[in-house]
């Protein structure tokens, strides 16, 4: 749970950022996060959630 609040969270400071440089519009930051809630509900959800926590649990060992 804390894994996933605290990407949540990275992920939201990225696109706040990226907005505020004007890298990224309005639209376009809508798009993002709506595919986020959408992707979020489909069966891909636990493959991708698997493939994070691998990837964090992996980099201790590097």
């Amino acid at each position: 749970m804390a894994v996933t609040v605290s990407l949540v969270l990275l992920f939201g400071l990225v696109l706040f950022f990226l907005l505020r440089s004007k890298s990224l519009g309005a639209g376009s930051a809508f798009i993002a996060v709506m595919s986020g809630f959408f992707l979020a509900s489909t069966g891909a959800s636990t493959p991708i959630n698997e493939l994070t926590t691998a990837v964090i649990n992996s980099i201790p060992d590097l």
